[in-house]
């Protein structure tokens, strides 16, 4: 079965539009307002018309009469589903920001855990670890890099799932759905195990060239780690590929229960095997391990429950692949500009000593956790602003206003993790780590951090309303100049000022990110002011 491109109005987004609902009929004209659905096409009513046209024609007078009457009463039907859609457009116009603000945070409340629970394992791994051995706790960085930054180059695959199940949905084609699955089921399991491989077989020799010959003590701690944690790659992209079908079906409770278990879990084991029977590192990557593998199983058994085989596999045509890897192109290049350049930061970080490496990688950890509070802002975005930028409730003042209703609670929000995020390195360093050298480094950069930190809710607000409007072109193009430049920058300022100089970079980094976001959402010729939506025109999925 191959695909074929075709236009539909669709958010790029995990969670998929609520009107794929695969309980969703055309006579569903009375739906919730986040659930609002397009009245019967247009189109209908104008080929009645011509059929009428070719039979007044040809036919008998009184056939002529009758087919009159029929046209009437379709006229009159078109013209109340026209009245019906106006009145629950001029409904959602009534309706105040915030409380459509509410209710879309409100709906995607549950899925700021599945953003929550990654972070918050690395950081319960950090902390314990740096209890027990600084040199461990530096060796953690350069692995987590390994293991975590190269299994984001598969994020792709989270993208191409949600999109294809939630346009498979809407088509109500349950058979088409499991194909979906099965396909990208079969693609993940494949980009588990080829990753799974290339830890194994080259994961010593990258830990070795990106830590140095000044590191070298720090090798066999980070090698260990990488090897036991690569053993669930597999697993782990198929846990994906389950947990984004469960998203494009709008069930996240399903994958919030198993990650949430699977954080149960990595946080037992993590203490039990590293604190309790003294294993460190290598206890904390065998319980990260495990608890990757059972998530995995729990996401699968949720597919299952919903009538679908999470164990098909299918082996895609070379279409079929194209059109996955061409889908998520544009969000596969921004997140590559990303990893690159925290992988640049740690990589530059690890240059500098032990213990430079030690709280640089609490300061990451730290931070990672903060950030992922302001992702329901860029799902708000992605959830709401397609039906006022393109829907056919279109508003493009309605949208503006719920972008300054979202840049601003993102600027109250930095700030609020601003402090937070800062005070707790601050004031209680001693939950990362004892040592004090450690504690000086980490003191040195609170200032850059809470820079980089306070601009990445606005900024992540910024780039969802991006996506929202489908200007992935200007997204991947700008994030890219941003990695270029901020590389340059990196390599800069961390040669004379050393760790401080690679927070001021990230800073940086981030604060040219939310200057090209605004300055492309003000200008006259973006999604929020012009009247052209061809040139932004997104690409909807349909079997051959």
């Amino acid at each position: 079965m191959a695909f074929k491109l075709k236009s539909l109005p669709l958010p790029y987004s995990l969670h998929s539009s609520t009107r794929q609902n695969p309980n969703f009929t055309l006579s569903n004209h009375r739906l919730p307002r986040r659930f609002s659905a397009p009245s019967l096409p247009l189109g209908i009513s104008l080929s009645s018309t011509a059929s009428a046209s070719r039979f007044h024609r040809t036919a008998l007078v009184t056939a002529r009469a009758v087919r009159s009457d029929e046209i009437a009463n379709e006229g009159e039907e078109d013209k109340d589903e026209e009245l019906s859609r106006q009145g629950v457009k001029k409904e959602l116009a009534n309706k105040g920001i915030w409380s459509q603000m509410k209710d879309i945070v409100m709906f995607t409340g549950p899925a700021t855990g599945l953003w929550i629970c990654a972070p918050l394992m690395s950081l319960i791994d950090t902390a314990v670890i740096g209890q027990r051995s600084s040199i461990e706790l530096a060796a953690l960085g350069p692995a987590t890099v390994v293991c975590d930054y190269m299994s984001y180059v598969f994020m792709f695959l989270s993208i191409a799932t949600s999109n294809m199940v939630a346009t498979a949905l809407a088509k109500q084609d349950k058979e088409e759905v499991q194909h979906y699955i099965s396909v990208l089921l079969f693609v993940g399991l494949s980009c588990g195990i080829a990753m799974l491989l290339f830890t194994r077989l080259f994961g010593a020799a990258i830990i070795t060239a990106f830590i140095g010959p000044k590191n070298a003590h720090v090798v066999p701690a980070a090698s260990s780690y990488v090897k036991i944690r690569g053993l669930a790659s597999p697993a782990l992209l198929v846990g994906w590929v389950a947990q984004s079908a469960s998203l494009g079906m709008k069930d996240s409770w399903g994958p919030l229960k198993a990650l949430a278990a699977a954080s149960f879990i990595n946080i037992s084991g993590c203490i039990i095997l590293c604190i309790y029977l003294g294993y460190g590192i290598v206890g904390a990557a065998w319980a990260t391990m495990v608890s990757q593998v059972i998530a995995a199983c729990m996401m699968i058994h949720t597919l299952n429950m919903k009538g679908y085989n999470a164990l098909a596999f299918s082996i895609p045509s070379g279409k079929e692949l194209l059109t996955i890897f061409g889908l998520a192109a544009p969000v596969f290049m921004t997140m590559m500009s990303k990893v690159a350049f925290y992988s640049l930061l740690i990589y530059f970080a690890t240059s500098m000593g032990t213990h430079t490496m030690a709280a640089h990688q609490v300061m990451v950890q730290t931070y990672s956790m903060c950030t992922v509070w302001g992702e329901p802002l860029s799902q708000t975005a992605q959830s709401f602003m397609p039906e006022l930028i393109y829907g056919v409730n279109r508003s493009l003042s309605k949208a503006r206003l719920l972008l300054r209703s979202l840049v601003i609670i993102g600027v109250i929000l930095g700030l609020l993790l601003g402090i937070v995020g800062t005070s707790v390195p601050w004031l209680f360093p001693c939950i990362f780590s004892p040592d004090r050298m450690v504690t000086q480094e980490m003191h040195k950069v609170l200032i850059p951090y809470f820079i980089a930190l306070a601009v990445t809710p606005p900024t992540i607000s910024l780039e969802g309303t991006l996506l929202a409007g489908r200007d992935l072109r200007f997204i991947s193009l700008s994030m890219v100049g941003c990695f270029c430049v901020g590389s340059l920058v990196l390599w800069a300022l961390s040669s004379r000022f050393g760790l401080l100089g690679c927070w001021f970079s990230l800073a940086i980094f981030q604060w040219a990110r939310f200057s090209m976001a605004l300055q492309r959402l003000l200008s006259p010729n973006s999604v929020l002011y012009s009247e052209d939506t061809d040139r932004y025109e997104l690409l909807k999925l349909k079997t051959a």
